[in-house]
């Protein structure tokens, strides 16, 4: 060990604080052991202190997204009507596009997984909440049998790269291990946790601690995807697998079309580098993002910057004209990721005023009871404008939304709501197929044994009547 990498000179740390004020951090260092040491000065080494400056600095300019949202139109979008009667592309010709993708090997996942269940009453990783109606089945199991499912059904491996956070990961890879990866190859899942970022003093920009040796440091956001995917060798992964897009999500969605080929399709077809699913929004004031166009680039802005008035404009029909919601699900070139790293500012950080718990200067800690302390994250759409040939396609709310976010008692999105929508999903491709579903009948598909309708229609072991609670999957 060198003399920079030890933890035990306090000169050279204290060297690289006080140029930026933050040399309060190491206030409690007297009284720490080598280990409580090491550990502190590990996180000291990791931080920009230049660029957190530069970040407190900016707080307090936000960009002005009512006036934009006032110039903005209605986002360029293959709707369902055009997919129906076909429009630029049809849907034939975009299914078998992603088809040829799928079997060429050129299509990976993208699975954002670092959330915990807090909210849900749930104090463990949401990817491993049991969702499955009647099996019990994990988050995690059903998006990794989905895509173990097109693996099977296309004859090319598709890989997931799974991406944690610090506070989820160990539970996560104990939770893959416990559970034999779900099946899945070693070299078809990736598991990588995302960065942090340290939370500073909303009046001074002084970083906080946490512990006496440790930082405030909480996860820099869905955005952060792109530069964890390099440090952690999973970008070096697929440029060696092949890999030439990424179908992303997020865990606490159960109903994604994982690898749908006509969504991949369409994607290949406009020769877009990000593709966007999107519903149709209920109510001009629904809480989702709305993608728009702003200056020939697709844009995201969130429901809280979108003036009333303009979001309630609606078109002849009736119809809104900014109906296009935001589910976090979408299709990247790999080759885009590549330019959006080379260029580290394509992503901005955005900043959030929340209350986080510190140590004050005697060491005793202080819950705050407002906002006092500033978080720095970034959002995985923000890569939209910087896209060319950026896409949207619609799909029908029913059959690919359904987050897994609140307590019971919510009007929606709690774990009664997404098993409903789960069962409905599932009967409505049973019925279809011929099979008869006694009515308040839960059911549920694995994956593994059908991965959609056309699945489901496939089975020759389809049952004919199912009138008790059946959980339909190979046991093979």
């Amino acid at each position: 060990m060198n003399r920079w990498q030890t933890p035990l000179h306090r000169d050279e740390l204290a060297a690289r604080l006080i140029p930026h004020g933050q040399e309060h951090l190491l206030r409690f260092w007297e009284k720490l052991n080598d280990a409580s040491r090491l550990k502190l000065a590990s996180q000291i080494r990791a931080i920009d202190f230049g660029r957190i400056a530069d970040l407190f600095g900016q707080a307090a300019v936000t960009q002005d997204w009512v006036e934009l949202a006032r110039r903005a139109a209605p986002p360029p979008a293959i709707r369902l009507a055009d997919r129906q009667i076909g429009g630029l592309f049809t849907a034939d010709e975009a299914r078998e596009r992603g088809v040829s993708a799928l079997r060429a090997g050129e299509i990976g996942v993208l699975l954002t997984a670092g959330g915990q269940g807090s909210r849900l009453g749930f104090d463990h990783a949401k990817g491993t909440y049991p969702i499955g109606p009647v099996s019990g089945a994990s988050l995690l199991q059903i998006h990794l049998e989905k895509a173990l499912a097109a693996t099977r059904r296309y004859g090319a491996a598709v890989p997931v790269y799974m991406m944690t956070s610090p506070i989820t990961h160990e539970e996560q890879v104990a939770f893959l291990d416990e559970q034999d990866r779900f099946h899945v190859p070693e070299d078809d899942l990736v598991v990588f946790c995302q960065g942090t970022m340290p939370a500073v003093d909303a009046a001074t920009g002084k970083l906080l601690l946490a512990e006496k040796d440790q930082l405030f440091l909480s996860p820099d956001g869905h955005g952060g995807t792109v530069a964890a995917l390099a440090n952690s060798g999973a970008m070096d992964h697929m440029h060696r697998r092949g890999i030439k897009h990424l179908f992303y999500l997020q865990v606490d969605n159960p109903l994604v079309p994982i690898c749908d080929a006509e969504f991949i399709g369409y994607h290949l077809l406009a020769n877009s580098e990000l593709t966007s699913m999107a519903v149709v929004k209920q109510g001009p004031r629904d809480k989702v993002g709305n993608f728009v166009s702003l200056d020939g680039r697709v844009h995201v802005i969130e429901y809280s910057d979108f003036p009333d008035d303009w979001a309630e404009q609606r078109n002849p029909d009736g119809s809104l004209t900014f109906w296009a919601g935001s589910i976090a699900v979408h299709a990247f070139a790999v080759a885009f990721l590549d330019r959006a790293l080379a260029h580290q500012d394509t992503l901005p950080f955005h900043v959030a005023r929340k209350k986080v718990p510190h140590l004050d200067e005697s060491g005793r800690r202080i819950e705050p009871t407002k906002p006092n302390a500033l978080k720095f994250e970034r959002f995985i759409f923000d890569l939209l404008p910087h896209a060319e040939n950026a896409l949207v396609v619609e799909y029908t709310e029913q059959d690919v939304f359904a987050p897994l976010k609140n307590a019971p008692g919510a009007e929606r999105d709690t774990a009664e709501y997404v098993r409903q929508l789960m069962v409905d999903q599932h009967r409505r491709w049973l019925t279809a197929a011929g099979t008869r579903v006694a009515d308040g009948v839960a059911v549920e598909i694995s994956p593994l044994w059908a991965l959609d309708g056309a699945g489901v229609a496939a089975r020759t072991d389809r049952p004919v009547e199912i009138d008790a609670p059946t959980y339909l999957r190979d046991t093979g």
